[in-house]
């Protein structure tokens, strides 16, 4: 490729990343990546009423979150800044004033009420319902005039009247095209003298020397539009390339209906920034049509718009933990470690000091359970057990297990081989164990249940012998004498 990529994700501060944001912010700068360019992030802010502050930062952390260094942006600065588009006005303004001088925008100064009488007028005739170029008319001299006497009025493109159909090449869909005969003159400039979006967003993408704009099909029917503006300015196009919506397994529009949609709340349920980095890739994207997990360096070295499908893809959350729990599973103790003391911090089950001085001790829970973890947020109930003095034994595990005959005389003995051994650790606690079935006339299950509904509160936990190692000598008896007057002997 002969000149340097330049490309921009462009989010509006109006609420938090949307999963459909952050596709779009990852194909960008996996483009930018794999061809050695520059990723832009501009902030979108013009919607006074719902463009936050606080918004802004959850999308900057969000794609913090996700691996998405950008290149020029907020907190980064370029030499193509600012990145945010409420200061950018003055772009805005010298634009128009190219425009004027070269005759391509002109003054309307039609009311919003006879607008909306021309527009119905028109649909009632069965024709176009666009501006009918009433001021397109007006010369120069009388036009000044009434701009001078404080006339409210909006600027708009003169679109040439010879202009065929608008034809671009999408790098996604092909040759895309509009028709001529519903190209409007658009307007450019509010009466408020604020731009409006797409000559915003042309201005922008122009100045900023963006070279390819890849971004949702949302906006394919801006493109028109925004062609006509690069023309009446006499800027270069970037290149096009729109990517097809995300659809929930209903086959509408990912929405809040479907659950969670924004990255935050991923990241909030215990998924892993890579595991969603890869997932999303694959919503519209393929490596090779096979290969299913790969890292962002692949990714990156890789990707390139012709493998993008022009087909809506369809949002799996069961796809997406179970891609989560391979991602879990290829970690070693140590990477685990780093992702679960976060989560038990926040639950209160250890403190930041004890995670540093303990961890020894977690090196060993880590493996006991990866294979077992989809996302990290089941962490806390699955080993809470390990950090109380003392449980609650659930009422559907008291009575499966321990109302079974037998019950009481397992623990007994079970207890008294745990008191002996010489050494409390996993491979020493399973001998003594598996001994004592046969030793008092009671099945394995009966006792190992027994044993672990005690010591654990539940039927279900990560390996027993393992468990008990960690959970300790003193407190593994002291939860085997509460437990024994629920047993049945």
């Amino acid at each position: 490729m002969s000149e340097s990529v330049r490309v921009r994700f462009a989010p509006s501060p109006t609420g938090h990343l949307h999963i459909g944001g952050a596709r779009t912010a990852i194909y960008n700068w996996a483009y930018a990546r794999h061809f050695g360019g520059t990723f832009v992030l501009r902030i979108e802010d013009t919607d006074p009423e719902r463009s936050t502050e606080e918004n802004t930062q959850a999308i900057i952390r969000a794609m913090e979150w996700l691996g998405l260094d950008y290149d020029e942006g907020p907190g980064v600065g370029g030499s193509y800044g600012p990145y945010f588009q409420t200061q950018r006005a003055e772009s805005y303004a010298e634009a128009l004033e190219r425009l004027k001088v070269e005759g391509a925008a002109y003054p309307c100064f039609c009311t919003p009420q006879e607008l909306d009488a021309k527009r119905e007028s028109a649909r009632a005739l069965g024709g176009f319902a666009g501006y009918d170029r009433t001021c397109r008319s007006i010369d120069a001299e009388s036009a000044a005039a009434r701009i001078a006497a404080g006339e409210p009025h909006v600027w708009r493109l003169k679109v040439p009247e010879d202009r065929g159909d608008i034809v671009f090449p999408d790098a996604v869909r092909g040759d895309v095209t509009f028709a001529a005969d519903v190209v409007d003159d658009l307007v450019l400039v509010r009466t408020d003298g604020t731009a409006t979006y797409n000559f915003a967003v042309t201005v922008d993408d122009a100045t900023m020397a963006i070279t390819h704009v890849v971004r949702g099909d949302d906006h394919l029917s801006n493109t028109p539009k925004q062609i006509l503006i690069y023309e009446a300015l006499g800027e270069k196009l970037p290149v096009f390339a729109h990517l097809s919506m995300i659809l929930g397994a209903d086959g509408k529009r990912l929405s809040k209906r479907h659950g969670a949609t924004s990255v935050e709340a991923y990241r909030d349920m215990g998924y892993l920034p890579e595991a969603v980095m890869n997932y999303l890739a694959l919503l519209g994207w393929s490596l090779d049509g096979e290969t299913t997990v790969f890292s962002r360096e692949t990714l990156a070295e890789n990707f390139s718009l012709d493998r993008v499908s022009r087909n809506p893809a369809i949002f799996d959350d069961e796809k997406l933990e179970w891609l989560n729990g391979v991602y879990i599973r290829e970690m070693s103790a140590e990477q685990l470690v780093d992702r679960i003391v976060p989560v038990l911090v926040d639950a209160s089950l250890i403190s930041a000091d004890e995670a540093v001085t303990r961890r020894a001790w977690l090196l060993k829970l880590a493996p006991m359970i990866s294979e077992r973890l989809k996302r990290l947020d089941e962490v806390v109930p699955m080993v809470a057990f390990l950090f109380s003095d003392g449980i609650e034994i659930d009422e559907a595990s008291r009575q499966k297990v321990l109302e079974k005959e037998g019950s009481g005389v397992a623990l007994d003995a079970c207890r008294a081989a745990l008191a002996t051994i010489p050494t409390f650790d996993a491979e020493t606690i399973e001998a003594a164990l598996r001994e004592v079935p046969e030793r008092v006339g009671v099945k394995p299950k009966v006792a190992f249940q027994a044993v672990r509904v005690a010591t654990t509160g539940s039927t279900v936990s990560p390996p027993l012998f393992e468990s008990l190692e960690l959970l300790g000598r003193e407190q593994t008896l002291v939860r085997i004498d509460a437990a024994r007057p629920l047993a049945t002997s």
